[in-house]
């Protein structure tokens, strides 16, 4: 990470990508956070593909990320996904439930304040 900031060319297939390939590293705050939210890693990666990207965030602190919606069975999560493009991987940053007093559109866009 010397500086320049890589963005893959396709946000969604790099995620996806790295999420299929196993290419993933899980935050200490992430593996907390899934625990105390009864999440699964297992949901994250099983609802591959189901992914839609909601929000990017090309100028992150460390590294570009993207907001994902995905179901897993009769949920929708919202995971939050740093791209390596350099490396070759993703990292977990956080997941949730959204709260729909939040997000509309089936939990896909965020409400006006």
């Amino acid at each position: 990470m010397g500086g320049v900031r890589v963005l893959p060319d396709d946000p969604l297939g790099f995620i996806r990508e790295c999420v299929r390939n196993r290419r993933v590293f899980w935050t200490y705050h992430v593996n907390m956070r899934l625990r105390s939210r009864r999440l699964s890693r297992q949901a994250i990666y099983e609802s591959v593909d189901e992914y839609q990207v909601l929000e990017a965030y090309p100028q992150d602190k460390y590294l570009p990320s993207y907001l994902v919606w995905t179901r897993h069975e009769s949920d929708v999560l919202h995971v939050l996904f740093a791209v390596d493009v350099e490396g070759q991987n993703v990292r977990v940053i956080t997941a949730y439930r959204p709260d729909s007093t939040e997000w509309l559109d089936g939990l896909r866009r965020r409400r006006p304040k």
